[in-house]
């Protein structure tokens, strides 16, 4: 009989690693040196996944599921039960954390356990090697202190150092309630021991890991150990380590801000969930934060460190308007920060959240990533703009591509001028994918200076600017703006219609 235990999930994208497969793969124990890890991407077709699966002759396979994965995830467990109904299906992760609200991919599995994982899934793939009947299909994950987890960092291979996101974590859990997010949940964070932490990241430093993703939820929860870790890697600092670290924003004592300022440019990514500056939606979500705090710590942060600052904001939150949410969005572009991420309110299965649904009529997309439609406050066509405002601002505002146009649009009521030409880029293009750069830098030419009425040479220099700076060949001519605009190459001379409609 064939034992072979397989750990898999689909990754967003090639460079992310599957911590979570290397968590369970540390802990099974006796049964590690018949299990795998076999990862894949949502971009791979299900029946190549399930062949490859399948190749390895497995007698359980376990998947990590995620919103962001499970429509893929659904796809190869039908066909591989279809295909192979006798390989035993266990599944895990967020999406399928809690017994009263689970997808429909949980009819297919054989097992699901709900909750952490490490101990739960080595004991389950025990009684199931051993023939011992189950009480249960659905299996509460048992919680552990941290001090009896083997970590898993031993377990990225030399690939994965070279290539790929090292995600990382020095606690777990966090103190904070807001109804958002599942983290929610928990009682209180609890850290891994420090000194252990930090060997075993000098173990993959030695090996050659230089780009760290902290997911600790809060990292600035305890000063002092922060601190310890900052002073960790500036010992280490060389011109490729680059480290991420998600941080509450209304908190940055002395101590922290004075580390903070000795890294180098370039070597620190704060994640800084902002998501609303409206105290009346922060108490009804049970978030607490003090947004002067939140303000003065940003512009501190962009005035002193040379950390770059990726700040969130959440559209459709219970009680927003579009006119309201306008006001958090200006007051973060007058922080400055390089990059501020525009998310759309998502149903997590088991979130506090879902408490709000009928008073403030939240309507969720029913397919993964159950982003929400429209809500008392938001209807379903301001949802959409806002979407495509999100799409454009990524494309323009997060792309750091226009550094001199931006400041131009956003030069009075950000908000209300990004949508304004949010709304006209749509327009003309018809999409807001598969928009080329060069395409892109006409179209901006046509709307700011016809819909937004912008001073023509003022937009040329800036757009000249900023085409030059893209790293682009050629000269981009916009002299005939709107969709005849016309690029000519310095290479070839080839003069190119732009006015094909992109496919949707």
């Amino acid at each position: 009989m064939n034992n072979t235990i397989l750990l898999t999930t689909l990754n967003a994208r090639y460079m992310h690693c599957a911590f979570a497969l290397r968590y369970l793969y540390a802990n099974l124990g006796e049964l590690q040196q018949q299990a795998q890890i076999v990862e894949f991407t949502i971009q791979q077709r299900a029946i190549d996944i399930v062949e490859q699966l399948l190749a390895r002759k497995p007698a359980i396979i376990g998947f990590s599921v995620y919103i962001w994965n499970v429509t893929e995830t659904t796809a190869v467990v039908e066909l591989l039960k279809q295909v192979s109904p006798r390989t035993t299906v266990v599944l895990g992760g967020p999406e399928v954390s809690f017994a009263n609200d689970l997808p429909a991919l949980a009819e297919q599995a054989d097992h699901v356990i709900t909750g952490p994982g490490e101990i739960s899934f080595r004991q389950l793939c025990r009684d199931l090697l051993r023939r011992i009947p189950m009480a249960s299909k659905i299996i509460a994950g048992s919680s552990v202190s941290l001090d009896q987890l083997e970590l898993p960092y031993a377990f990225y291979n030399d690939e994965d150092l070279r290539n790929r996101l090292i995600y990382v974590e020095a606690s777990r859990g966090c103190p904070f309630k807001c109804e958002f997010c599942l983290s929610s949940l928990d009682r209180t964070a609890k850290p891994f021991e420090l000194g252990r932490f930090l060997d075993a990241m000098d173990d993959l430093y030695r090996r050659g890991a230089r780009n760290f993703k902290f997911i600790d939820r809060t990292f600035n929860l305890k000063v002092s150990t922060s601190v310890a870790i900052l002073e960790f890697f500036l010992a280490r600092m060389d011109d490729d380590l680059y480290l991420h670290f998600e941080v509450i924003p209304d908190s940055l004592p002395r101590k922290l801000a004075q580390v903070l300022a000795r890294f180098p440019p370039d070597s620190l990514q704060f994640e800084i969930g902002v998501q609303t500056f409206d105290g009346r939606i922060q108490q009804t979500i049970s978030r607490k934060q003090d947004n002067q705090a939140s303000r003065d710590n940003l512009r501190w942060l962009r005035q002193h460190t040379g950390a770059h600052i990726h700040a969130d904001l959440i559209f459709g939150l219970p009680g927003d308007s579009l006119e309201n949410f306008a006001k958090s969005f200006d007051q973060l572009v007058s922080l400055n920060p390089q990059e501020i991420q525009l998310g759309i309110l998502k149903r997590l299965r088991g979130a506090p959240i879902n408490r709000h649904n009928d008073e403030f009529e939240l309507r969720y997309n029913p397919a993964a990533p159950y982003n929400v439609l429209s809500t008392r406050d938001i209807d379903f066509q301001t949802m959409q703009r806002v979407n495509r405002f999100a799409r454009f601002w990524d494309l323009i505002g997060n792309s750091g591509r226009f550094r001199n146009s931006l400041p131009l649009i956003l030069a009075q009521r950000p908000f209300e001028r990004f949508l304004e030409l949010s709304d006209s880029l749509y327009d003309l293009a018809g999409s807001t994918w598969k928009i080329s750069l060069r395409r892109l830098f006409s179209l901006l030419f046509s709307v700011l200076t016809e819909q937004l009425k912008l001073d023509p040479a003022q937009v040329r220099e800036a757009l000249d600017a900023d085409f030059k700076l893209s790293g682009q060949k050629g000269v981009i001519d916009l002299d005939k703006p709107g969709p005849e605009a016309v690029i000519r190459s310095g290479v070839a001379n080839k003069r190119q219609r732009l006015h094909q409609r992109d496919p949707a």
